[in-house]
């Protein structure tokens, strides 16, 4: 490893903001960031490229949310970061256009999201962040990172200061605890649907396939496997925790939840009604786009025909008790039916396991300001109408976090429509000005009896330690 060398501005020539994690909530923030020229900004990614679910860019999978969920539109359509003008530099709005496409490929959205990153500056990948500070007298966070080369080598250490942060670090694939011993084994095709292209053609070769998860992610794989076995010979099993292979809510007054008004409304509730409220919700955002259910059952019903049934076992209502071994590369599964009671075994040669993701955990990240931030009843950072983490007064600068808040926010935060609104509101804060007004009514439901607080007026002061609320602090000295 070389010395140090620090390739960022030194601390009297701090950033304004950090980013930690580049992902499309991050790269949205970027994207609406650029244009303000006294906002002085970097991001750091410790991958060598932008990535967006590679595992699962199927062939002719596509969006759950329009085309106008992209990084910027819905907070400035001018941008010239937007979807439309992507397909514009590609010489490709004329076929989108007669295409009349409200949903677009997944694969589409995530080229236009390397587009945007290979063309925007400021932003650092092959950056692995190490440490974050808080220096008191400086002022200051103090961010150490590792440089990587072209094969995830470390090649160089650096720091960067600023003066607020923004963690955009996203989740990660979840594994029920059951399965998490054969996952780790490298002999045992027990894989994360977020893996699943990178196994896809030995899956296939598998003679028999459980995909476990009634989402979409699990509806999509199980389609893409039915497509590819054999009439009558699919030897496939979907099982699912939840009570049906039910459609996700997608009326247009459903929608509604994933409204800035919805964000409002949910933010303001009490913890405990919160807490009660997120499971419930499940249909909101877990579960199954109407054409892919249309589409798996047309593909069995096909497979019916000339009499038969496909060898297609679909099951919802089920959960994973234990699971183990038999043989070297088989894995028996120990299963539980949430309303019969009944308990049966399943042997199967591969393992899908399309069983969501979580929050990514930053604790050994942020360890140095631990003391700093306060949590709720649940020990969860609390975090306020500005999606900053409450912190201790003491700490002048900001941390604004992204995707990182349902517990606070709602449904509405992994979801990429509420992107721009959310960056949007970041900046706001940030700047003590309004370079992106907000709507002040976005939905036609009142959430709620009590009428909805008007829009605070913006200043360039701060508000209140309590609240944790800080501009960017240009007059302050550093040491």
């Amino acid at each position: 490893m070389t010395s140090p060398k620090p390739a960022a501005p030194p601390p009297d020539q701090p950033l304004d903001l950090a980013g930690i994690g580049i992902g499309p909530f991050n790269l949205s923030l970027a994207a609406l960031a650029h244009p303000l020229g006294d906002l002085r900004t970097a991001f750091y990614d410790q991958n060598p490229t932008f990535q967006w679910h590679p595992g699962l860019l199927i062939d002719g999978t596509t969006l759950q949310v329009p085309f106008l969920a992209d990084l910027v539109s819905l907070a400035d359509p001018t941008s010239p970061w937007s979807f439309l003008n992507y397909l514009k530099t590609r010489g490709r709005l004329f076929p989108f256009y007669f295409a009349e496409r409200q949903h677009i490929h997944r694969a589409e959205y995530d080229a236009y999201c390397r587009w945007v990153s290979e063309n925007l500056p400021g932003l650092h990948f092959n950056h692995q962040i190490d440490a974050v500070r808080w220096n008191p007298e400086r002022v200051l966070f103090e961010i150490d990172y590792t440089q990587l080369d072209r094969e995830g080598e470390a090649e160089a250490l650096g720091r960067s200061y600023a003066r607020n942060l923004v963690l955009g670090v996203g989740t990660a694939p979840h594994v029920p605890e059951p399965l998490r011993p054969l996952a780790d084994a490298p002999t045992v095709p027990v894989i994360h649907s977020a893996d699943y292209l990178d196994h896809r053609e030995r899956l296939l070769a598998a003679e028999h396939i459980t995909v476990i998860g009634a989402g979409q992610s699990g509806a999509e794989v199980f389609l893409d496997l039915l497509r590819h076995r054999p009439p009558g010979q699919e030897r496939l099993h979907w099982l699912a925790r939840s009570p049906a292979f039910a459609p996700m809510e997608y009326s247009k007054l459903g929608l509604e939840h994933f409204t800035p008004d919805y964000t409002h409304y949910f933010r303001n509730l009490p913890e405990p009604v919160r807490d009660q409220l997120l499971p419930q919700q499940w249909q909101l955002h877990h579960g199954i786009d109407a054409g892919t259910l249309a589409a798996i059952h047309d593909e069995l019903y096909r497979r019916s025909l000339h009499g038969g049934w496909p060898d297609a076992t679909l099951t919802p209502g089920v959960f994973v008790r234990t699971a183990g071994r038999v043989g070297t590369t088989r894995v028996e599964l120990h299963l539980e039916h949430a309303q019969q009671g009944a308990r049966s075994r399943l042997t199967t040669d591969a393992v899908i396991l399309a069983t969501g993701y979580r929050e990514r955990r930053v604790d050994t990240l942020l360890a140095a300001l631990d003391p700093y931030i306060r949590r709720d009843s649940s020990g969860r950072p609390r975090v306020d109408e500005d999606h900053r983490l409450v912190l201790d007064p003491s700490v002048k600068g900001a941390i604004h976090v992204q995707n990182a808040e349902t517990h606070t926010h709602g449904v509405g935060s992994p979801d990429l429509g509420l992107a721009a609104w959310r960056s949007s509101v970041i900046l706001n804060a940030l700047t003590g000005k309004t370079p992106y007004p907000l709507p002040e009514r976005t939905a036609f439901t009142t959430f709620g009896l009590e009428p909805r607080p008007q829009p605070r007026p913006q200043t360039t002061g701060s508000s209140p330690a309590s609240e944790n609320r800080h501009t960017i602090p240009r007059q302050l000295p550093v040491h």
